[in-house]
């Protein structure tokens, strides 16, 4: 099929078994009730506007008229109002192709505001596009010390730095805001090494690599998970690890900050647990706050929803399950069951007879399944607050499409089809009905919802030569 084929996937396969809740699990969540109020209409709108009353989605005719006869009691929208009306409108059509370079995109990411975008590619570059400016290329960064890939980037919330990592001891920070377009590593411009252990063969052999680096909210920390199975936290005022923590009992293949305060810690790993770490409370050197069991493969990527109480982590079990860690385990010496079957994603097909196992001990609250983990380190993210309030989640997928699931009834909402090799990564705009897409394809594609006139429109490009590792 041609690069224009259809892109979105009947929404209707969403109630097929492999894609929906788990039947045994009636769902009756506190989070079930936060995303109905961070993304329904004012109920006055619902019940007493004329019409059929009671049903939703309520139109925008009709929120109109609520609006303008004070139904709220406000004389105004909620936020609730405008994501109910805004999460309607899927950025599902296009895409239009932002770039496309001869290696592949591994990873695709937002800043905080909306007004930059960082894609970085297997061959050292990394590139910074300004959103606002018709998706010019604000900083072309050609990154140091590499070794196999990029493996993360992250921008710091005030979006003056980028962070990026690879399969070394060493982050590199540039500046984002010098004048310096063409950034090459210590020869137009300087790349500060940041070190991430005290020992010097480390750097000599490589002895680990960084898997996901973040930071944290107010900007002063980071945070990174590593192939020597441990944590560690940057004080990026002093210049020195302020913590390390022997985590895992394998690869940390991802970390984040639960929330603003940056107490809390999530970690996952491929020893197949999620661990939530309390600095505030850290007194036995690698003891967790608590253990999420549930997956049966390890675990690529884990998004927080940025409460400190919920996260989502996408599994090599090729599934994505949703946790509220409140109702982690206290069990933090608990050894992962080995499998019964020999098993490597990153060349075989995930084994038909396991597709349909579940863990003995999941303290999941839902599973959403029909998107592939495979080969890479595939991404999932909660949709952004203030568009949709947060009632989807998102991952990209080996099978080439980037999938989107209602949080609540678990359906699978979109399926959006254009790429020809892994999609690794996929961001959505904090703000605008856009997601950007990369694969391992070497294009960034860029999905929005039609009448988006005032979003600026990404140029496209020939295509050129593709390389896919």
């Amino acid at each position: 099929m041609s690069r224009s084929r259809k892109n979105l996937g009947n929404g209707g396969e969403g109630s097929s078994r492999n894609e929906r809740l788990n039947e045994d699990s009636d769902f009756n969540h506190e989070i079930v009730q936060l995303t109905k109020s961070m993304s329904a209409p004012h109920n006055r709108l619902s019940q007493d506007v004329p019409g059929k009353g009671r049903r939703l989605p309520v139109s925008p005719v009709k929120m109109l008229v609520g609006r303008e006869g004070n139904y709220s009691g406000r004389g105004r929208f909620s936020s609730g109002d405008c994501c109910h009306v805004l999460s309607r409108y899927l950025p599902i059509y296009g895409p239009s192709v932002v770039d496309r370079m001869a290696s592949g995109a591994y990873v695709s990411q937002f800043s905080k505001d909306g007004s930059l975008f960082v894609a970085g590619f297997q061959d050292s570059h990394i590139r910074i596009y300004n959103v606002d400016s018709g998706w010019r290329v604000q900083k072309d960064i050609r990154a140091r010390s590499l070794r196999w890939t990029i493996t993360d980037t992250c921008l710091s919330p005030d979006t003056r730095f980028l962070v990026y990592s690879s399969i070394t001891p060493v982050v590199h920070i540039v500046d984002v805001g010098s004048a310096t377009t063409e950034s090459l590593a210590n020869v137009t411009e300087i790349h500060e090494g940041l070190e991430f252990s005290s020992n010097a063969s480390d750097y000599e052999d490589y002895s680990f690599g960084i898997f996901s680096v973040k930071f944290s909210t107010d900007g002063r920390e980071l945070v990174a998970g590593c192939n020597n199975d441990s944590i560690y936290v940057y004080d990026l005022e002093a210049k020195r690890l302020s913590l390390c923590i022997p985590a895992h009992e394998s690869d940390v293949n991802a970390v984040c900050f639960a929330d603003e305060t940056g107490h809390l810690i999530y970690s996952g790993s491929d020893d197949s647990l999620c661990k939530v770490w309390d600095r505030r409370c850290f007194v036995t050197k690698g003891k967790p706050a608590g253990v999420l069991t549930g997956h049966l493969e390890g675990i690529t990527f884990i998004d927080s929803r940025g409460d400190g109480r919920y996260l989502i982590s996408n599994g090599k079990d090729q599934a994505i399950k949703l946790w509220d860690i409140r109702k982690m385990s206290s069990n933090v010496n608990y050894k992962p069951k080995p499998r019964l079957y020999d098993w490597d994603y990153r060349w075989m097909e995930y084994p038909q007879r396991a597709r349909n196992l579940k863990h003995p001990d999941d303290l999941s609250l839902t599973t959403y399944k029909g998107h592939t983990v495979l080969r890479t380190l595939i991404r999932c993210y909660f949709s952004p607050a203030h568009s949709t309030g947060q009632k989807y989640i998102y991952t990209g997928s080996t099978d080439s499409f980037v999938y989107i699931y209602d949080l609540v009834s678990g359906a699978r909402v979109a399926r959006l089809r254009f790429h020809e090799a892994p999609v690794r990564d996929c961001n959505w705009h904090p703000y605008y009905p856009m997601i950007v897409s990369s694969s391992w394809d070497g294009v960034v594609a860029n999905w929005e919802f039609p009448g988006n006139g005032d979003i600026p429109k990404p140029k496209r490009t020939r295509r050129r030569s593709l390389v896919i590792y």
